[in-house]
């Protein structure tokens, strides 16, 4: 059985992170305009975008696996946790984020990063986001092998100490 996943806090682009994945936020038509979704693009190229566009649109609550173009990373999971409506709804983005760790088995990933999913366009506020993204990433890899290590990736320090204090919550609440 699988002894508990390691998560930490990383602030800075996550298109910089040498991992297995990168898990960013997607809008439903799968165009890289936002966040970290933007920096991903900018960084390993439209090829990323394109690829996901030919798989989509698809609905809130899901998530698509691309390649990652010249990235470090060798996939990109684009998790749509919010509809065009912009509607915060919180089993949406659960969904969204258990369909992309469940990426984790089949692809062998080892090591994923995930920003923020939900915070782009002020949907989700970084804690209200974070605290969704901890619940999640603990629950769905219970007992599984892998991932064996998950980063979450900031973008500033709002979202960092969004994602700590969340992490710390949940560790708190567990000892």
């Amino acid at each position: 059985m699988a002894g508990p996943i390691e998560i930490d806090v990383w602030q800075g682009e996550i298109a910089e992170l040498e991992v297995d994945a990168l898990v960013i936020s997607a809008n439903e038509s799968l165009f890289m305009t936002a966040g970290a979704a933007a920096s991903v693009k900018r960084h390993g190229g439209a090829e990323i975008e394109s690829d996901a566009i030919d798989q989509g649109p698809t609905e809130s609550g899901t998530a698509i696996v691309t390649r990652a173009g010249s990235l470090a990373a060798t996939y990109v999971i684009h998790a749509v946790g919010v509809g065009h409506e912009r509607l915060p709804d919180r089993d949406r983005l659960a969904a969204a984020i258990r369909t992309a760790v469940g990426f984790s088995e089949p692809l062998q990933l080892r090591r994923i990063a995930f920003s923020l999913i939900g915070v782009e366009h002020g949907t989700f506020s970084a804690t209200e986001a974070a605290v969704v993204l901890v619940d999640e990433l603990i629950g769905a890899t219970a007992g599984h092998e892998l991932p064996e290590a998950i980063t979450i990736a900031t973008a500033n320090a709002a979202e960092t100490r969004a994602a700590s204090g969340a992490l710390a919550a949940h560790r708190a609440h567990v000892t």
